[in-house]
C-alpha cells in the first residue's frame, strides 16, 4: 500500500469545540486550526461542521472467537465460566472454526465504525496450540496499514490445569503476540500465587506488558487483585500491567473498593471494563476520582459465550453510559474516554489524539456534541487511519 497523501479536511468541530481544519501529512496530523492553507497537491475534503473525534479504540476484544456473518450459532451453553470455556473449546475444535477468516470479518467491520486501535485476546491452549494466534497475526500483517491491532495471548482453558501452556504462551509471544494475558488465578487455576509467579516471570522475560482477566467475585478477587499489585510492585512493571473486569472493585466494601483503587492508582495499573449488566463493576466516578485509568471494550462479540455485541464503540460507550447512570453531558464524554484516550493509554498506543504530532485516525459524524454522538451513534461519515481515508458513510473503501 502507498504512503497516504497529504489530506486537508475543512470545518471540523474537534470533540464538539470551534470550527477547524486539519491537516495531514506522512499519515500525521500536522497542524489545526482556522482557514489551513492547502499546500500545493494537498487534497481536500470538506468536513461540513461535522463533528471530529479520534480513532476509537477497543481495548479489550476477542477477534479470534467471532462467529461475525456466519449462520446463527444456538446456544445452550451451561451457566458457569468453566461451562461456557469447555464448551468453546470443544465447539470451535470440531467445526474447524477460522480464527484468521472470522477475526479478519470482526476487524475490517470494527474499521468501518471508526475503531482503527484493538487489543484483542487470543486463545492459546494445548488442544488447538497456537493456531488461533497464528491466524489473528495473519489479521494484523493484513490490516497493519490501517489499523493496529495488539495481540494478547491468552491462557482461557487456564494456565496451569493443562501441563504446557506455560511453554505455548512463550511460543506465542516469541511468533509475534504483543501481550501476556491471564485468567482468574483463584477461582480458573487453584493456585494463585504459582499461577502469578508463573504469569509475571513469563512477562518479565519476555518484556511485554500483561492484562489479565479478574472474573472473581468479592474477597476472592479481592486477594487476587492484591497478589498482581504485589507482583507489580516488587518486579517493577509499573505502567505495563491492565486487568480486565475487575468486578470484584464493584462487590466489596467501599472503603476496601477505593484502597484497591488507589493502589492501582499508585502503580499505573489500568483497569479495563465492559461495563456489564449482569455483574457488580468498578464504580468509574471512583476510579477517575484516584486516578484509575479506565478503558473500554467489548470482551466478546457474537460468539459462543454471547450472541450479544457489536464492532462499535460509540455503542460500548452508551452501555458504559447507562451502566454508571451517567446523564450531563459531561459524564458522558467520560464514556467516551473509555474508548478513545483512555483507551489508548491502557493499552500503550502512542501517538494518540487530536494534537498535531498524533498519528492521523480520524472519525467524521454528524452530532452536535460528543453526547450526541454516543448517544445516537450516527454513521460514521468519514473514517481516517494513518492519514488514509479507510471509510466512507459506514462502508469501507480499503
Amino acid at each position: 500500500m502507498r504512503p497516504p497523501s497529504d489530506l486537508l479536511i475543512r470545518n471540523v468541530r474537534p470533540l464538539g469545540g470551534a470550527p477547524a481544519d486539519v491537516l495531514l501529512r506522512a499519515g500525521c496530523i500536522a497542524a489545526v486550526g482556522p482557514a489551513l492553507a492547502a499546500p500545493a497537491g494537498c487534497a481536500v475534503e470538506e468536513g461540513g461542521g461535522a463533528l471530529l473525534l479520534p480513532g476509537l479504540v477497543e481495548s479489550h476484544t476477542h477477534l479470534d472467537k467471532t462467529m461475525w456473518g456466519m449462520d446463527w450459532y444456538r446456544n445452550e451453553v451451561g451457566p458457569r465460566l468453566t461451562d461456557k470455556i469447555d464448551n468453546e473449546r470443544a465447539w470451535r475444535a470440531a467445526s474447524g472454526h477460522d480464527a484468521g477468516a472470522q477475526s479478519l470479518a470482526l476487524a475490517r467491520a470494527f474499521l468501518a465504525r471508526g475503531t482503527t486501535c484493538v487489543r484483542t485476546h487470543v486463545d492459546v491452549d494445548t488442544q488447538a496450540g497456537l493456531r488461533h494466534v497464528e491466524g489473528v497475526l495473519r489479521t494484523r500483517a493484513a490490516l497493519q496499514a490501517v489499523q493496529r491491532i495488539q495481540v494478547a495471548a491468552f491462557p482461557q482453558s487456564g494456565l496451569l490445569g493443562r501441563l504446557g501452556t506455560a511453554e505455548l504462551l512463550e511460543a506465542a509471544l516469541a511468533a509475534g503476540a504483543d501481550v501476556l494475558g491471564g485468567l482468574d488465578p483463584c477461582a480458573i487455576d487453584g493456585d494463585p500465587v504459582r499461577s502469578l509467579d508463573t504469569l509475571f516471570a513469563i512477562a518479565e522475560r519476555r518484556g511485554v506488558p500483561l492484562d489479565i482477566h479478574l472474573h472473581e467475585p468479592g474477597a476472592m478477587g479481592a486477594f487476587s487483585l492484591g497478589l498482581v499489585l504485589e507482583r507489580t510492585a516488587a518486579l517493577g512493571l509499573q505502567g505495563r500491567v491492565a486487568v480486565s473486569h475487575g468486578f470484584c472493585l464493584g462487590d466489596v466494601p467501599e472503603a476496601e473498593g477505593r484502597a484497591l483503587l488507589e493502589r492501582m492508582a499508585r502503580l499505573g495499573v489500568a483497569l479495563v471494563t465492559s461495563a456489564p449488566p449482569s455483574r457488580p463493576v468498578p464504580p468509574l466516578k471512583m476510579c477517575l476520582e484516584v486516578g484509575v485509568v479506565v478503558a473500554g471494550g467489548n470482551d466478546g462479540i457474537r460468539d459462543a459465550w454471547t450472541p450479544y455485541g457489536s464492532p462499535d464503540m460509540l455503542e460500548r460507550a452508551m452501555f458504559i453510559g447507562l451502566r454508571h447512570n451517567l446523564r450531563r453531558d459531561d459524564e458522558i464524554a467520560l464514556a467516551l474516554g473509555c474508548v478513545t484516550q483512555a483507551g489508548a493509554q491502557a493499552c500503550g498506543f502512542s501517538d494518540y489524539g487530536l494534537a498535531p504530532g498524533c498519528r492521523a485516525d480520524l472519525v467524521l459524524v454528524d452530532a452536535q456534541a460528543v453526547a450526541h454522538a454516543v448517544v445516537a451513534r450516527p454513521v460514521r461519515r468519514l473514517v481516517v487511519s494513518g492519514g488514509r481515508i479507510v471509510a466512507r458513510g459506514g462502508e469501507l473503501i480499503v
